[in-house]
């Protein structure tokens, strides 16, 4: 059993689609949504199957919640699982840059390949992309054009930002 659902949240619609082994894609951006659900066209709405997630975006937004305790439902490579996870230690309110990333699955030249890793993360906000910053504290590499989406997202949680 599949379903989606949408939250309406201070920075847009949020397309969340849950299996029954776990929450599977979380999109922030309707371009994206158009897309997966034109390669998922049996994906039908069902809000009782998305509640529980819904219910922690949710509670993300109001300032609730700091940390996600979802199960997650991912099939990907083994070097994206490595970087998903480091991502996720990363603590709400603060940033890591894809330079400390890559060292922390040690891989320390596989920085491109972090950044590549972030922008095909399934689960934003939940598995923190927007938490991974530039070497330099420069906010680079978010969904493309979307910079403004990641400094929201960081000033939500606390972060000084230069």
């Amino acid at each position: 059993m599949m379903g989606y659902d949408i939250y309406h949240s201070p920075i847009g619609k949020i397309y969340v689609v849950v299996s029954d082994k776990g929450v599977c894609r979380i999109e922030l951006f309707k371009e994206g949504w158009d897309l997966y659900i034109k390669e998922n066209p049996h994906l039908k709405p069902n809000k009782k199957i998305c509640e529980g997630v819904i219910k922690q975006i949710d509670e993300y937004f109001k300032g609730k919640r700091k940390v996600f305790t979802l199960k997650l439902h991912l099939e990907t490579t083994e070097f994206r699982q490595k970087v998903w996870k480091a991502l996720s230690f990363i603590p709400f309110g603060q940033t890591k840059s894809y330079q400390e990333i890559a060292c922390e699955i040690g891989n320390p030249k596989a920085i491109r390949a972090v950044g590549q890793a972030n922008k095909h993360n399934p689960l934003p906000l939940v598995i923190p992309c927007h938490r991974v910053i530039g070497k330099s504290g420069k906010l680079v590499g978010y969904a493309g054009d979307k910079i403004d989406i990641k400094r929201w997202l960081l000033q939500h949680e606390g972060c000084k930002l230069k």
